[in-house]
């Protein structure tokens, strides 16, 4: 017990204010005449990530999210999306890049995970396989923000077990869609609730362009709580037309990734022309990280339940397309993910899709 406890706070002390740049770049003036871009109104993201693109159903099988991000604050208690006390408090959250931003977002949202082992027609899985578990979450963030560069303080709270749901979520699919149950679901993780504070800082490289471009966005990121307490590092390269002036692909993970401040000179015009509110790109991308505790692999924490023994170091490996359309944008994602715990046979992959809308 007190290994595992001690496991989830190693990471809490790495946690410290890091030095930023002092100013973001300046607005571009519109040429005169010309009309200033309305200011975007908030953000729909609805993520869905399932290992059925590539036929199978095991280990991290399915997972969904839906995120709803504010317009671009001045300050976190402009937004009208909590209430004004909480707005308030939220102004003096300290954390490493919100002293010098330019822009805000607050972003709220909910989601579910499922995870089984490789074979879901056995009752009683042998104990070296991935224990079967739900997790089901919600979350606020807060998102500091200059042109070049993304930092994000979140705070997600949830519950591991049968009230997660995963069970019900998983076997009324597959019932639906005419496949077999799983049949192990008795064996799954204790109800426990969780908590998971989630810093994360990510850089853009290159200014975004009209026309053909590239640009790099490396990131960085600490987790600390259940059911991860892990830091992660990692980028993307991305190449296309118009390339959106975000922070890159978002797939399901903590503190992830939102819009930037937009420029007075950004593509997003909707009184030009069609391709000036058009981008296609393709990316590549890799992940790492250093995995103090995941609660899917190491167990419930107060009591005793399944586990196997995980990997200190697990990788990711992704790529895709992504298309953006005036106020709609889709991404797809192919992920690889490293081996996670020692008894297992190979790596997984599985799709993962972003759709978001700016109203």
């Amino acid at each position: 017990m007190l290994r595992r406890i001690s496991s989830m706070l190693v990471l809490w002390g790495g946690v410290a204010l890091f030095p930023s740049p002092s100013a973001a770049e300046a607005a571009v003036t519109p040429p005169q005449g010309q009309e200033r871009p309305a200011r975007p109104g908030p953000t729909l993201q609805v993520y869905f990530e399932n290992d059925l693109f590539y036929s199978t159903d095991r280990y991290y099988t399915n997972a969904v999210q839906m995120r709803l991000i504010s317009p671009d604050l001045n300050s976190p208690d402009e937004n009208e999306m909590l209430p004004d006390g909480m707005s308030r408090l939220l102004s003096d959250v300290p954390f490493p890049g919100s002293d010098d931003a330019v822009q805000y977002n607050l972003s709220l949202g909910f989601g579910q995970q499922i995870y089984t082992p490789s074979d879901t027609q056995i009752v009683d899985p042998p104990d070296d396989e991935r224990p079967y578990a739900g997790y089901l979450y919600g979350f606020l963030a807060l998102h500091a923000k200059q042109y070049s560069r993304l930092d994000t303080l979140e705070l997600a709270v949830g519950m591991i077990g049968p009230s997660a749901l995963g069970e019900q979520a998983q076997n009324e699919v597959h019932r639906i869609r005419d496949i077999d149950t799983a049949k192990g679901w008795d064996t799954q993780l204790h109800d426990e609730p969780t908590a998971m504070l989630t810093w994360t800082r990510t850089w853009r490289l290159n200014e975004a362009s009209e026309g053909l471009g590239w640009d790099v966005l490396p990131h960085f990121g600490l987790s600390a709580g259940t059911p991860f307490t892990q830091a992660s590092l990692g980028g993307e390269v991305r190449f296309g037309w118009n390339l959106p002036a975000d922070f890159g692909t978002s797939t399901i993970r903590p503190g992830s990734g939102i819009n930037a401040p937009s420029k007075e000179d950004d593509i997003r015009r909707h009184n030009g022309a069609f391709w000036e509110n058009f981008s296609l790109y393709m990316f590549v991308g890799a992940e790492g990280r250093a995995v103090g505790y995941n609660s899917f692999l190491d167990g419930n924490i107060w009591k005793d339940s399944r586990s196997v023994d995980k990997y200190p170091f697990v990788g990711d490996l992704t790529g895709g397309l992504g298309i953006r359309l005036y106020d709609f944008s889709l991404t797809y994602t192919h992920v690889y993910r490293s081996l996670e715990f020692y008894d297992q046979d190979e790596g997984q992959n599985f799709g993962s899709i972003t759709m978001g809308y700016i109203f």
